[in-house]
């Protein structure tokens, strides 16, 4: 098998990888909060208080695993992951008070995210795939994760509309389960193909890792950025659709929206992935999050109707993960792919902590 072939293969194993975790994250946190609530008698503030331990734990635990998996390998890492995903959806399937949903749609879930998703994949990808091309790869994986989105998010509004949220969540587990034999491959794939790396590199621990980082200023930018990166996405997952419903905007519209969001993420990812190659990264960021701000003022001020809010959706779509390839790439390119996992997952921490805020 040529070097080629197996980061072609590599990719279209984390993108099932991606696409299954995120989008089954995403469909959680979007679609169930409504209808657990109102079959539990519960206040929206129980639902959101479950999905911002998750963002908390995902975000506090993915340093540690990134380097779990720059240490040891990504393969029990992502195997793990599997299984903890499918037992915290199967066990939210079977509410009985608000303690479960905190431990199994929280916690649970929290620390499966952290072992499936963009940390992990990434420690993987960046020992394998060449500097000139990582971003590339880093915006094709990310939006496989957006995929997951788009496809994810209309499948379980419609099992949710035909057999109700609690089996929906125990097909949900049955999906994130086979994200064991596909991380078991996918990590084969990446031990196979990492290229050689610098001596000095190779041998740096992780705490050498940890103060050049911390020691430089840029490092502290790019961490507070996601945290604003985060703060966005997860308060308008989240808070979009019942949002819409408080305003008497059918429920198939905020899917819908979700949806688009998704969709046009994959084309949006994998452009900043490209641009991200060909150009200086901090200026693909610094557009990024200008023109959200800019989308997220105009949706406010335009008048609130169906056509609207696909628009907005559409257009924040196209910036949603936009950041993950660039900010990650950066990672890379000035500290190297020796503890990338734990690297990025520090940023991605921050990421998280504003998710939590953006759920509440």
């Amino acid at each position: 098998m040529t070097s080629n072939q197996r980061i072609f293969r590599a990719l279209f194993a984390v993108a099932l990888i991606l696409g299954i975790a995120m989008g089954t994250r995403n469909a959680f946190s979007g679609l169930f909060l409504q209808p657990v609530s109102a079959d539990m008698k519960w206040g929206r503030e129980v639902f959101s208080f479950a999905v911002a331990l998750q963002n908390l734990v995902w975000g506090a635990s993915q340093p540690f695993i990134g380097y779990i998996a720059d240490r040891y390998g990504a393969r029990r890492v992502l195997i793990a992951g599997a299984v903890l995903y499918a037992l915290g959806l199967g066990w939210t399937a079977f509410l009985s008070n608000t303690f479960t949903l905190a431990i199994s749609g929280g916690i649970l879930m929290g620390v499966a995210i952290a072992c499936t998703t963009y940390s992990v994949a990434y420690s993987v990808l960046g020992k394998m795939v060449p500097p000139e091309r990582r971003a590339w790869a880093f915006g094709i994986s990310a939006a496989a994760g957006s995929f997951g989105q788009f496809f994810m998010i209309p499948v379980g509004q419609f099992f949710i509309t035909q057999n109700g949220w609690s089996a929906s969540l125990i097909g949900l587990a049955v999906i994130t389960a086979t994200i064991a034999p596909l991380g078991w491959y996918f990590a084969k794939l990446g031990s196979e193909g990492k290229l050689p790396q610098p001596a000095a590199a190779a041998q740096a621990s992780a705490g050498e890792a940890l103060r050049t980082a911390f020691a430089d200023r840029s490092y502290t930018l790019l961490t507070l950025g996601y945290f604003v990166c985060g703060f966005q996405v997860v308060f308008i997952g989240a808070h979009l659709t019942p949002y819409l419903l408080d305003k008497g905007i059918a429920a198939r519209v905020g899917v819908t929206a979700l949806a688009l969001v998704g969709l046009f993420n994959c084309f949006g990812t994998y452009l900043a992935g490209v641009l991200a190659g060909k150009m200086p990264k901090r200026y693909v960021l610094s557009f990024i999050y200008f023109m959200r701000s800019v989308v997220i003022v105009i949706f406010l001020a335009l008048p609130l109707s169906e056509w609207t809010v696909y628009a907005f959706a559409a257009a924040i779509g196209f910036l949603w993960l936009s950041t993950v390839p660039p900010t990650n790439a950066i990672i890379a390119q000035v500290y190297g792919v020796r503890y990338l996992g734990m690297l990025g997952g520090i940023v991605f921490f921050s990421h998280q902590s504003a998710r939590q805020d953006g759920a509440a």
